[in-house]
């Protein structure tokens, strides 16, 4: 699958690493199942030891992680520093909550000949975790914090232009004390991971990345009546309602459409703007996403990062030509970007209309789609009319309010008056084409154990 390090600001190729050999994946696999043997009866205590462990070396080299990131995906210096913060916090999180969250629970039977019922979590196993490129510490973390807490053991296959990230990763828990086979990266081509999935040893997998992906993961998945999580990306709507603050609201929408070069699932790329305030937004939005700057992403100056890499940008600029041939109109926003690096060019697209089949599309990369709705209603229903159900958000000056509208929109998050927050305490996941499943919270956890019934009968047989 070609995992290299090629640096999306300057493109050169940094490293290269050879594909797994079929043997490393029989030898990772077996490895796995053996160590799942005693991690699954290690305590919480110890399970709790090493998360702690992981957190702090994390921030103890922030920067040198952070370099990492930037390097490989082209994310900005201060956001990759940020993500390695954020993955700090989401294993102390499950250092502190995981025996409280899979504690054994008393049911409240009706009956006393229905015995003593007790509800147990136990572990499911060896797990596969194969993850995207754009968040490439935090996507590791949101999954192997709660499944090594649970006492699951997991397998790597991350994106094939972040091998290092990978590699830091696996080995972080091992300097953190995870037993050998705890956590293993694969650098596994797309015929391995099949195999590996249909091995007997592995338990599940969980996955975030493409539609595509997704469902031929899952497929694979239910052939082998596996369980299996999906995050699949999507099209949030950022909904404008009439009064906003909009000062405020502007911000928050260049902030939320363009961090991490725009290439977020939970990124707000519908905007939809009630009638009476398209106009006043349209303007202080182009005006805030012309303030932009590209550059070097370890600058703190750069504003903008470069796309993941060329192929990236030139897939997100392919996308904006075949929106405008469909009737779209693209306006290029600010000072020509950087020739040098895979940037693409700040663009709004308006007058996308159903008919066009950008309508529907999620773009990965620095494009905003503007939509003016009648009244509120209406923006309801153009945030509704999509395929995806990931996240999205509502901007008013009365929260109240603002929460009922969130409540009329079919995603898995809604935010109102922020464009998205990620954090360790906060459940992550989607509806629809968006995926299934949820990570992180209690949720996280639960999604790969067994919800054991041990109920105590001590009753005479009289029949």
């Amino acid at each position: 699958m070609a995992y290299a390090t090629i640096n999306p600001f300057t493109g050169e190729k940094v490293k290269t690493f050879p594909d797994a050999r079929d043997e490393d994946i029989e030898r990772a696999v077996a490895t796995a199942h053996a160590a799942f043997q005693g991690w699954r009866k290690t305590s919480f205590g110890v399970r709790a030891a090493v998360m702690r462990r992981a957190a702090a070396l994390l921030r103890k080299s922030s920067r040198a992680y952070a370099e990492i990131l930037t390097l490989e995906m082209g994310k900005l210096i201060g956001e990759a520093e940020a993500e390695v913060e954020l993955s700090a916090k989401i294993f102390e999180y499950y250092a502190d909550n995981a025996a409280t969250f899979l504690a054994p629970r008393r049911l409240p039977v009706r009956d006393p000949a229905e015995g003593e019922a007790t509800l147990v979590s136990e572990p499911l196993g060896v797990l596969l975790a194969i993850e995207p490129w754009n968040f490439p510490y935090y996507q590791i973390a949101r999954i192997i914090a709660p499944q090594l807490s649970a006492g699951n053991v997991m397998l790597l296959k991350h994106a094939s232009n972040v091998p290092q990230s990978a590699a830091a990763f696996e080995k972080l828990m091992r300097e953190a004390g995870l037993p050998e086979g705890g956590f293993t990266n694969l650098y596994a081509t797309r015929a391995q991971i099949t195999r590996i999935i249909e091995d007997p040893r592995v338990a599940g997998v969980a996955l975030t990345g493409s539609e595509g992906a997704g469902s031929e993961v899952a497929a694979t998945a239910g052939r082998a009546l596996k369980k299996s999580t999906l995050e699949l990306g999507g099209a949030d709507a950022f909904v404008v309602l009439a009064d906003a603050d909009l000062d405020k609201t502007v911000r928050w929408a260049v902030f939320g459409r363009h961090w991490n070069g725009g290439q977020v699932c939970v990124s707000s790329k519908r905007m939809i703007i009630v009638d009476e305030v398209y106009e006043e937004f349209l303007a202080s939005y182009s005006k805030g996403v012309a303030a932009l700057r590209t550059g070097d992403p370890m600058d703190p100056a750069t504003t903008l990062a470069p796309l993941s890499s060329q192929a990236a940008a030139d897939e997100v600029k392919e996308k904006i030509r075949q929106a405008v041939t469909h009737g779209a109109t693209a306006t290029e926003v600010g000072p020509k970007v950087s020739s040098r690096g895979a940037f693409v060019q700040p663009t709004i697209l308006t007058n996308v209309t159903p008919d066009n089949p950008a309508y529907y599309w999620e773009f990965f990369g620095p494009v905003s789609m503007l939509f003016r709705a009648k009244d509120e209603t209406d923006a309801v229903r153009i945030a509704n009319d999509s395929p995806f159900g990931l996240g999205g958000s509502v901007f008013t000056s009365n929260t109240a309010h603002g929460a009922e509208v969130a409540a009329e929109i079919s995603t898995g998050m809604v935010f109102v008056n922020h464009p998205t927050k990620v954090e360790a305490d906060l459940p992550f996941g989607g509806v629809r084409r968006s995926g299934y499943g949820r990570e992180l919270l209690d949720l996280g956890l639960t999604e790969f154990v067994n919800h054991k019934l041990i109920d105590i009968v001590d009753i005479d047989a009289s029949f």
